[in-house]
């Protein structure tokens, strides 16, 4: 089996979202190459997850994405996230307050301590275009 080249730096993005507040959700991640200019998209995620809550989503899109990423070894990993919770809450800097969120910022946490460096992000909607497609994609498919 051959193994992937160690690369410099992925990217995931990542976007969860539920029609309702809990309603039907999915999520959506894209991995990317960005030590290559444009960068290359190595993996994508877009799937149903059931009824769920917002925050339960964005937590399960940054845990698929995360879990893609393992398939390419980087020295960085960046995650970014439309989420400002769960990008506050992975960094420390917020507390996870909701018992039910608590295992899954464990299982998120136990995934980037894989990387050997991680960089944490909140970026706007606008940046996270192609995750939030992948979320629509899932829900809108029959």
């Amino acid at each position: 089996m051959v193994s992937e080249p160690e690369r410099d730096t992925i990217a995931v993005f990542c976007d969860g979202g539920s029609r309702g507040n809990p309603g039907p959700a999915a999520i959506g991640a894209v991995v990317l190459d960005v030590d290559v200019d444009p960068p290359v998209v190595l993996a994508t995620v877009s799937r149903r997850i059931g009824v769920a809550t917002n925050n339960v989503a964005e937590y399960e899109a940054a845990i698929a994405g995360l879990e893609a990423a393992r398939a390419f070894p980087a020295r960085l990993l960046q995650l970014r996230a439309d989420s400002m919770l769960v990008i506050r809450q992975l960094e420390g800097v917020w507390r996870v307050k909701q018992e039910h969120l608590r295992p899954l910022h464990a299982r998120a946490r136990e995934l980037l301590v894989g990387f050997p460096r991680v960089d944490l992000a909140h970026v706007p909607r606008e940046q996270n275009v192609d995750a939030d497609l992948l979320v629509n994609a899932a829900l809108d498919a029959t």
